[in-house]
């Protein structure tokens, strides 16, 4: 009898230590605490819902952790899983599946691309293509419908720039499309046209609806392949929570579909795409806060002022530098907007508006400031996503208002080669402005506007430090003066970004009762080259005490 109590003891200490919870342990570990104050750890525990018990020295979580089971990571360092304040899911995981022109350094290279493309993938009745810069190419003006039609000419194609706010199409796309000599530009957006008022194949944001309306969606299977391949790719690079900005009602169901069934390997925090029929029917019940242990989320909706700089589409208060005839394009007028803002924030939903030039951004804060009479802002922490080109007047309106500038490190990077040329060296001041919206207070939400750019934050950190792309362009730094300490990228990145969604309380550092997402590196973050911070590779991914990538 005795023996068999020894047995029946030994097995429930067994199962208990089993489920008791986990220990990592042997770590170069950096976190941020309460303050938000950069510290160092050797080990961390969790319990077996995911929830962090201790985080600290070594003897601490041991302490804390009996019975647990132990990893030891070697001395590897250990950070808290890294947030994108600004992404496309489902974006990034079409990117896989279309034409790829992020690569191809000239127009001919790109075509040569879309020609493999067309040829590998014969029963796409479209041909769809994402990523060229005509900046890239050296080309001094947009490609054509003719250089599109020369590799394409049996169905319809499209290939969106890189900014997503102007797209190339052929002959048969203008066609399936209903765009004539006769179709006028519509509000928000416009078809360029050749001196005889011919579309010349580029379609400048609103324009491009007249596609989007007859392209085909994707199948249920498809979407699933995009949504595997994005967040297959997310976990990679150490994203443990991203901000999807703007989805709609097929994305929701999906992302709740992945959640429900323990799938969602990286938690999402998603913006309802405009004010329209989706919104009407997932704002039925209000904003979701939390949905499945935090993995999901539906608080906040995306609405858009203006288009991109890149295409000229960003709205500017004076005229372009490099064309003179055009100041960009607000996407409403100021009535429209302020109503579509005020519909959101009547539901109780965070809203967060993009807008890139002066003009835009003039726009939104003006219209953030009379729904304030109203609606107090600083408890929602709305936000401008971009806030690129701010007239310098404008920046500390954001502190005042209480608008969190949600901004994209590797934007600046990107956009040196033209941006300088576009709003010339007066407006440049209040353009990329980490430094100036810091000195005043501001939290800033790091992100990457992927697919646009590498979704892979530790590039983003670079950038927001060394003003400098991932070839170290150009020396010394573009415009340094407004680059961020490593200390405040990191927190850009992690818990600010986490504040800017209203869940810093349960991740963006690793803290006791937090959920434990982080990331294990192959390097120190805080002792490599700043040059090299880019290049740091990602060895595993947890989020919420399950690994759910491992290189």
């Amino acid at each position: 009898m005795h023996f068999r109590r020894t047995l029946l003891a030994a097995a429930l200490a067994a199962a208990t230590a089993a489920n008791a919870g986990t220990m990592i342990d042997n770590a170069n570990g950096y976190t941020l605490n309460g303050k938000g104050r950069l510290v160092q750890f050797q080990a961390l525990a969790f319990d077996d819902s995911g929830k962090l018990l201790a985080v600290g020295s070594a003897k601490e979580v041991a302490a804390k952790a009996k019975g647990f089971k132990r990893i030891d990571v070697q001395g590897k360092t250990v950070l808290p899983g890294l947030i994108d304040a600004h992404g496309h899911v489902f974006g990034l995981g079409e990117v896989a599946t279309s034409a790829d022109l992020y690569s191809p350094p000239s127009l001919a290279a790109a075509q040569a691309s879309v020609a493999r493309y067309a040829q590998a993938n014969p029963q796409r009745k479209w041909v769809i293509g994402k990523g060229w810069n005509q900046e890239i190419w050296k080309l001094g003006r947009f490609p054509n419908v003719a250089e599109l039609d020369a590799v394409v000419s049996d169905r319809p194609a499209a290939m969106e720039r890189i900014d997503g706010h102007a797209m190339w199409v052929n002959t048969r796309a203008l066609q399936a499309a209903g765009i004539t000599k006769d179709t006028k530009d519509p509000a928000g957006g416009k078809i360029e046209r050749d001196a005889n008022g011919e579309a010349t194949g580029i379609l400048v944001d609103n324009a491009m609806e007249f596609v989007y309306k007859v392209l085909p969606k994707p199948t249920e299977s498809e979407a699933r392949a995009m949504l595997d391949g994005a967040l297959g790719m997310l976990s990679s690079v150490g994203l443990t929570s991203v901000h999807d900005a703007g989805i709609d009602a097929n994305a929701d169901r999906l992302f709740r579909d992945y959640a429900d069934h323990g799938k969602l390997t990286t938690r999402v925090y998603a913006m309802i795409g405009d004010v329209g029929p989706d919104f009407e029917h997932l704002s039925k019940n209000g904003p979701l806060q939390s949905y499945a242990d935090g993995h999901y989320a539906l608080a906040a909706v995306k609405l858009y002022s203006d288009g991109a700089l890149g295409s000229r589409g960003a709205a500017l208060i004076e005229p372009y530098s490099d064309a003179p005839h055009t100041r960009g394009l607000l996407f409403n007028t100021d009535l429209a907007i302020h109503e579509k803002m005020e519909k959101a924030m009547k539901a109780g939903y965070q809203v967060n508006v993009h807008a890139i030039g002066d003009a835009g951004n003039k726009q939104i804060l003006d219209s953030f400031e009379q729904l304030g009479k109203q609606y107090p802002l600083a408890p929602r922490r709305n936000r401008i996503e971009h806030a690129q080109v701010v007239q310098l007047s404008d920046i500390p309106r954001f502190k005042h208002l209480s608008i969190v500038p949600s901004m994209q490190p590797t934007h600046a990077t990107s956009d040196q080669n033209m941006a300088v040329q576009r709003v010339g060296p007066e407006r440049i001041k209040g353009a990329y402005a980490w430094r100036t919206f810091l000195k005043q207070g501001s939290r800033i939400a790091c992100g990457s506007d992927f697919p646009i750019e590498s979704p892979n934050p530790l590039q983003g950190i670079h950038a927001a430090v060394t003003r400098q792309d991932m070839q170290d362009v150009p020396t010394g730094g573009w415009y340094k003066e407004q680059a961020m300490t490593l200390t405040e990228a990191f927190r850009c990145f992690t818990l600010d970004a986490a504040w800017a969604a209203h869940q810093e309380q349960s991740i963006g550092s690793l803290e006791k009762g937090k959920w434990a997402d982080f990331i294990i590196t192959d390097r120190d973050l805080f002792k490599v080259p700043a040059e090299e911070i880019g290049k740091i590779g990602v060895l595993e991914t947890w989020v919420g005490g399950k690994q759910v990538f491992h290189k």
